[in-house]
């Protein structure tokens, strides 16, 4: 028998402060608050209370909504930030994988869009067939609707490659690199001096991340289907471990600033790092009931994080 599951009625701004109210929050200015949920959303908001409840229906003693609040503006800039990066890694890896393709097999999608270019793997087959059909539909969609695969349609008939992979998620970017042939893999692979296995986990990883971000769901405490190998970098910063096994930078937020730290040019890295640094420092100001470590935990975050950014490129994997 399917269970059943109690209709969420809707709560006007009152009720909602009562809700927060009745749970043991401190409420000091209820105008204010309310301005905040109505803007911000009460469902949102409420997704940040997990780290200020003793259990589920109470909140710790002196817990604010300006300190729930204050997570709920952390987790935005950290997001906001991490995205503006992303999107570097995204362009990058989108240059690289059309320059070394374009290289090799021509400009035209007649010539780069050939099922012969990609693994010959029978057991890939299917996936390859489904790729070059999701690509051309892109070319189909975007050819009119783009301003450059419109000047290229228009001009010579034809998208190259480093104009159709601006239209590309960064999501069919990464299956493609799955598929390419092994020498291709490698040859894109080796400009980050990473490692094919890794690079194939890494890519869904970022892909995800990015989408995240663009939804502006929450990201501080989100968790990765697959966890990455362990690096250099696990090592270098001591990070905590249970059975010899690493707790931190596998499969959270950590791990994918991990993998940023690897794609992104140093001194992108160090800004980025200078820029999470700054919100950070504001959240632990704004901390009163709970200590900034425990949100770092929940990040998956180590206490000396910033020497990541010291770490210079020289020694990097």
């Amino acid at each position: 028998m399917m269970e059943k599951h109690v209709e969420k009625q809707f709560k006007n701004l009152d009720e909602q402060v009562e809700i927060f109210k009745h749970k043991g929050m401190t409420i000091n200015d209820e105008k204010y608050t309310k301005q905040i949920l109505l803007r911000e959303n009460y469902f949102f908001l409420n997704g940040y209370r997990h780290l200020f409840m003793k259990d589920d229906r109470t909140f710790l003693e002196g817990t604010t909504f300006e300190e729930m609040y204050s997570l709920f503006l952390f987790d935005r800039s950290f997001r906001t930030i991490v995205f503006k990066y992303l999107l570097v890694i995204e362009n990058n890896l989108k240059s690289i994988t059309s320059y070394q393709l374009s290289k090799k097999y021509g400009y035209r999608e007649r010539d780069y869009l050939r099922n012969k270019n990609f693994n010959q793997d029978p057991a890939r087959q299917r996936q390859v067939n489904d790729l070059i059909s999701k690509m051309k539909r892109q070319i189909r969609v975007n050819g009119s609707q783009h301003s450059a695969t419109l000047h290229y349609v228009s001009n010579y008939g034809y998208i190259p490659l480093w104009i159709l992979v601006k239209v590309l998620s960064f999501g069919i970017v990464g299956e493609m690199y799955s598929i390419l042939k092994p020498e291709d893999q490698r040859e894109i692979a080796k400009v980050y001096g990473i490692d094919v296995d890794n690079f194939i986990v890494y890519l869904p990883i970022l892909a995800n991340y990015r989408n995240l971000c663009a939804h502006e769901d929450i990201l501080y405490e989100n968790k990765t289907q697959k966890e990455i190998d362990d690096t250099i970098y696990h090592k270098m910063l001591n990070l905590k471990q249970v059975d010899n096994e690493y707790v931190q930078g596998k499969n959270d937020l950590f791990a994918l600033i991990i993998i940023m730290k690897q794609m992104l040019q140093a001194e992108d890295f160090k800004n980025m790092s200078l820029e999470l640094e700054n919100v950070v420092q504001t959240l632990d100001y704004n901390l009163h009931t709970i200590k900034l470590e425990k949100v770092l935990n929940r990040m998956g975050f180590p206490l000396n994080w910033q020497d990541l950014a010291k770490i210079e490129r020289s020694i990097d994997n």
